[in-house]
């Protein structure tokens, strides 16, 4: 179980064009890794929609947004351009990411059970220590819980 202070675990992944991205590609910059279940649904769609109408905040803060979920890079892509998505999100399609964060974990849906990605996110620093952990988060307020977060935090340094 990850928790404040520990470092991010480094992965590598696939963005919506296939471009490889690592998450140590990022050192020197803050980094919201949010994770969620499924592109193109309701609560998915609405937190994607709320990153892309802030992405401008997160830019004066110097903060990168990376989306994580167990979708293809073709259904990626497909939700990126849909909804005109100004950030960066990644397949985890082998689900080993979601597993090394903690956050693919029993469900469920109408009476049944399953596992899933449970809709969180980790806020990490310059140095790749993870500063902030979210659960169960609401999608219609999470990307400004983060960007309050985020300069209270750049505020202190």
């Amino acid at each position: 179980m990850l928790k404040i202070n520990d470092t991010a675990p480094d992965f590598s992944l696939p963005d919506q064009d296939g471009k490889i991205h690592k998450l140590s590609d990022y050192r020197g910059k803050f980094v919201l890794i949010y994770f969620y279940p499924k592109d193109d649904t309701p609560g998915c769609t609405k937190e994607a929609c709320s990153f892309r109408d802030n992405f401008p905040h997160f830019g004066n803060i110097g903060a990168k947004i990376l989306g994580i979920s167990t979708d293809s890079v073709a259904s990626h892509r497909k939700f990126s351009q849909k909804y005109k998505l100004s950030f960066t999100i990644l397949a985890d399609i082998d689900k080993k990411v979601v597993k090394e964060y903690g956050v693919w974990q029993p469900k469920k849906f109408m009476g049944r059970e399953f596992l899933g990605t449970v809709r969180s996110s980790y806020l990490i620093n310059s140095e790749g220590k993870i500063v902030k952990i979210y659960e169960k988060v609401n999608p219609s307020v999470h990307a400004q819980e983060v960007i309050k977060d985020l300069e209270n935090i750049k505020g202190k340094n």
